[in-house]
């Protein structure tokens, strides 16, 4: 059986065990035994393999022109696609009016306690300056405690700069590195088919200890932000990334979608997109058939800022909690929303549960009281998973859509 039935099929009985299960029972404690072991063996190998894949990928480059038009090509479909999420967000929430309930504000019945003319004060004097946070980040002064850290930013500017340089080595010396970096590389993608292995029971683990410590219980008291976030993470991921597939890189959505699954079921289980990674990598290279030159650069590169349902979900967070304050935004004010947004989410590493720092940052610039954020933590875990999954979506299609623009014929052509 192919590794994304198998995981498919530990998902279901994993939502039925979780349900039925109590949170406090010896199961549940094993699943989240079982669950963190996997979890930890896919982070054991993201470090090692996002450095050596991006330098691998740099050393691979000839022609430097070449490196530079698929460094811009990579950052303007980032930029734009997560614009494209946040706009979706931004549409659904205005739309549902999750924060609004029977034509009141819903501050006080989800137990807000700031008042409106309070939080309105403090919008209006709210300042900008935590978000050079993101860019100052990219610099890191230490490139071993970022990496301990899994300050994925900064470890993949440092990749970036020692691959370039690394490239032009002369002789002997620049065939050492490349064939260093490269058995590493080689040595981190056995490492993650031996932990792949376990997936369908690491999935099982951590799905069905998901579920029966949140459960379905805990949407119901936010159940319209939980369907408007999700009506908007899937009108972007089938709707928008469809259009995407198909106008520009002309190729089938059905088939990514079949390409990507394994990928797609294994983030949406572990909430991580930067854990995720390997199986990204072995989705677009084998199932995809995008050339390693093309998905060594953009997906490391992709798992560290190209992050479109966490910009589409801090922008539901921020305009859902303003709405239930009774604010009325103007639109000046929900275009800076949607600029954090987009920014903000950039720096978020791609682990669980990231996000609520990047949301933090937007309310306290907007100047939203960080009390809203104990709000959303009921339906926080399961919106993970959904964004996760975006998350790796997104990522996969950048990759197609940057090597289609590169000439790249067999992408997709064959059944994955």
């Amino acid at each position: 059986m192919k590794l994304h039935w198998q995981i498919a099929i530990a998902l279901g009985l994993a939502v039925a065990v979780g349900s039925l299960v109590p949170a406090d029972s010896d199961v549940i404690r094993f699943c989240g035994f079982i669950g963190g072991l996997f979890l930890n063996g896919l982070k054991m190998v993201v470090v090692p393999l996002i450095v050596s894949s991006i330098i691998v990928a740099l050393l691979g480059f000839g022609d430097v022109s070449s490196l530079g038009r698929i460094g811009v090509r990579s950052m303007v479909y980032y930029i734009v696609t997560c614009f494209l999420a946040v706009v979706t967000g931004l549409v659904m929430v205005n739309l549902f009016e999750p924060g609004i309930i029977d034509g009141k504000p819903a501050g006080e019945l989800l137990g807000l306690s700031a008042g409106a003319s309070k939080v309105s004060e403090q919008v209006s004097s709210a300042k900008l300056a935590d978000i050079g946070d993101v860019f100052y980040r990219m610099v890191t002064p230490n490139p071993i405690k970022a990496a301990a850290e899994s300050d994925l930013i900064g470890l993949v500017f440092f990749s970036l700069l020692f691959g370039f340089f690394a490239s032009r080595l002369p002789g002997t010396i620049g065939k050492t590195q490349h064939e260093f970096w490269e058995g590493v590389r080689t040595t981190m993608m056995g490492i993650t088919g031996f932990v792949m292995r376990f997936a369908p029971l690491g999935v099982f683990a951590l799905v069905a200890k998901a579920f029966s410590t949140t459960g379905i219980e805990a949407i119901r008291p936010l159940a319209w932000f939980f369907v408007a976030t999700l009506c908007g993470l899937a009108m972007h991921m089938f709707v928008i990334m469809s259009l995407v597939l198909w106008g520009v890189a002309r190729v089938s959505p059905l088939r990514m979608l079949q390409a990507m699954l394994p990928a797609l079921l294994t983030g949406f289980s572990t909430s991580s997109s930067a854990g995720t990674l390997p199986v990204t990598l072995d989705c677009l290279r084998n199932r995809a058939h995008v050339s390693e030159r093309v998905t060594g650069f953009t997906l490391p590169l992709g798992a560290a800022i190209n992050l479109d349902g966490t910009a589409l979900y801090e922008c539901a967070v921020a305009m859902f909690l303003a709405q239930a304050y009774g604010l009325h935004l103007d639109f000046t004010t929900q275009f800076v929303i949607v600029f954090l947004a987009v920014i903000t989410s950039m720096g978020v590493t791609g682990i669980p549960s990231a996000s609520l720092v990047a949301i933090a940052v937007i309310l306290g610039a907007l100047g939203l009281p960080l009390e809203g954020i104990g709000v959303i933590l009921a339906v926080d875990r399961v919106l993970d998973m959904c964004r996760t999954a975006v998350n790796i979506y997104g990522d996969g299609c950048g990759a197609v859509v940057i090597g289609r623009l590169e000439g790249e014929q067999d992408i997709l052509k064959a059944p994955a």
